[in-house]
């Protein structure tokens, strides 16, 4: 991935091939209740590309992202809201970090997107704000290993309501350019109902009609939908949206698809979509679809071990943090260090703490300390 913000991923994919995000769904069934459901959301409201060129009210429109590489710093992140279903960082979050709705953000959910590309983890922050003294402040926070395929706690939100990932869901400038789409795409409506579909593990209903959205539907552009007479820009995103689908992710303007600001955007040719309706589009199979009733049940993750070798070392002195951990989606150590892969790191501490390892999986969080002294 090259460095900088809007930057191009060069054709590399998020997540692992089997991710569903990366799911090939156009032959998928479709949900018994897909006309209900489109009824309910109006037949007749129109696709939105919620991204552009240029500024709207003072700010780019769009949720923007940044490539950072290996000499990025790790950042303190302090939570405001969602500690608890947060991951704890430390994050390579650069302090001029574009803030979803530059440069006047404003109140609004001021997303912030990040992408290491030594590493390949992705960093994201809702209601992001710098901290005095450095570091940042967010209501909640996730980190995603983009060459897995890990499922957030069940009824745990991340950066965005699902419970899901934001930025592979985006329309990029990058890929529309290079001819194809090859993920489904973030989309709002302005109803859902307290249920999810996997990936997403997260409600926040605001409707308790049966037909209302589960967070995480997927919705698909039907093949008989005829796209020859748009654009070769928008054919690639309705080819996408016939291949990969959009994939509910939050309460907002129905029919909202998501996308990165980018100045080379046609913001005329881009709202030809409108002519795209819901009708066109159905409901893909979803099962299954869980509720307060029938929540998944499992084992959290369990730390066997956790040690530092030395455990006190002199200034500039490397030390070896090393664990074993049983059923963990996903590691990560604070403070100083961050997401984490394997069974072992060794760094230079740089003054003496406690070093806390976090595990975490589909059904939960385990934690285990341990103390570095630098003397």
């Amino acid at each position: 991935m090259s460095l900088g913000q809007g930057a191009s991923l060069n054709g590399f994919r998020p997540f692992t091939a089997n991710s569903a995000w990366n799911q090939d769904v156009s032959a998928a069934a479709v949900d018994p209740n897909s006309a209900e459901i489109i009824s309910f959301i109006g037949g007749t409201t129109g696709l939105h590309p919620d991204f552009g060129s240029g500024l709207y009210d003072g700010s780019y429109m769009g949720i923007p992202y940044v490539i950072v590489g290996a000499g990025q710093a790790e950042e303190n992140i302090n939570f405001t809201a969602y500690g608890d279903e947060s991951d704890p960082g430390p994050m390579p979050i650069p302090a001029d970090a574009p803030i979803e709705g530059y440069p006047n953000a404003g109140s609004g959910d001021r997303h912030i997107l990040v992408l290491d590309n030594s590493n390949c983890w992705l960093y994201e922050l809702y209601s992001s704000y710098p901290a005095y003294g450095g570091g940042w402040n967010a209501d909640s926070a996730a980190v995603w290993d983009l060459l897995g395929n890990e499922q957030r706690p069940y009824t745990w939100t991340s950066a965005d309501a699902a419970g899901l990932p934001i930025f592979p869901g985006l329309v990029r400038y990058d890929e529309v350019a290079a001819g194809e789409i090859n993920h489904a795409v973030r989309f709002t409506l302005q109803h859902s109902r307290a249920a999810f579909v996997p990936p997403a593990s997260h409600w926040a209903a605001n409707s308790s009609d049966a037909y209302a959205a589960p967070m995480g539907m997927r919705m698909r552009l039907k093949a008989s939908f005829d796209i020859s007479g748009f654009s070769a820009a928008n054919q690639v995103i309705l080819q996408a949206l016939k291949k990969y689908g959009m994939i509910m992710a939050d309460n907002g303007s129905s029919m909202f698809i998501t996308g990165a600001p980018d100045d080379r955007w046609d913001n005329s040719d881009l709202h030809e979509l409108g002519l795209v309706t819901a009708s066109d589009f159905e409901v893909v199979l979803m099962s299954p679809i869980y509720t307060e009733a029938n929540l998944p049940q499992g084992a959290p993750p369990v730390i066997a071990s956790f040690d530092a070798n030395p455990r006190a070392t002199g200034p500039n002195g490397t030390v070896t943090l090393s664990w074993s951990v049983i059923n963990s989606g996903y590691l990560s150590i604070s403070p100083q260090i961050g997401a984490v892969r394997g069974t072992s790191i060794t760094f230079t501490p740089s003054q003496s703490a406690v070093y806390t390892l976090t595990a975490t999986n589909a059904y939960g969080r385990a934690q285990a300390i341990v103390l570095v002294q630098v003397n």
